[in-house]
C-alpha cells in the first residue's frame, strides 16, 4: 500500500473529533480509559485512519501505563520514529508510516526480548481478530 495525503479537513470528515485530536493533532486519550487497554484478544492491531497493520496482539503486555503496549511492531516498515520534544520533554513518537498518524510513544523500559514499550493510543488503532 502507498502513503496517504490528505488535507485536515479531508481526515476531520472521517475521523471522530476524537480521532482527529489523537491521530492528527498528536494527542494523548487519558490513561487507563481506552478501548483497548485490557483487551487481549487475537489479532493485529491496524491504524485506525488508514488500516495499515501496526502490531500483533501476541506482542502486547500489561505495562501497567493506561495505555496498550507493545515490544515490537509489526515490522520495522510499519512505523516511523521521530525525536519529539514537546511538553518540556524528549520522547520518541510513534507513526503510522502509511499515513503519519500519531500512534503514541516508545520508550525503552520494556520486556524482551526488545526491551522496548510502544505505548499507543487505543484512539489510534483498530483490531483485527485473528479469524478475519
Amino acid at each position: 500500500m502507498g502513503k496517504i495525503e490528505k488535507s485536515d479537513d479531508a481526515w476531520q470528515a472521517e475521523l471522530t473529533p476524537e480521532e482527529f485530536y489523537v491521530l492528527r493533532q498528536k494527542g494523548t486519550e487519558r490513561a487507563f480509559t481506552g478501548e483497548y487497554n485490557d483487551y487481549k484478544e487475537p489479532g493485529t492491531y491496524l491504524c485506525r485512519a488508514c488500516g495499515n497493520a501496526l502490531f500483533d496482539a501476541a506482542t502486547k503486555f500489561d505495562s501497567g501505563s493506561g495505555w496498550p503496549s507493545f515490544f515490537a511492531p509489526l515490522s520495522e516498515e510499519s512505523v516511523i520514529n521521530e525525536r519529539d520534544v514537546s511538553h518540556g520533554m524528549v520522547r520518541t513518537e510513534v507513526m503510522c508510516s502509511r499515513c503519519g498518524s500519531h500512534l503514541g510513544h516508545v520508550f525503552d523500559d520494556g520486556p524482551q526480548p526488545t526491551g522496548l514499550r510502544y505505548c499507543m493510543n487505543s484512539l489510534s488503532l483498530t483490531h483485527k481478530p485473528k479469524d478475519e
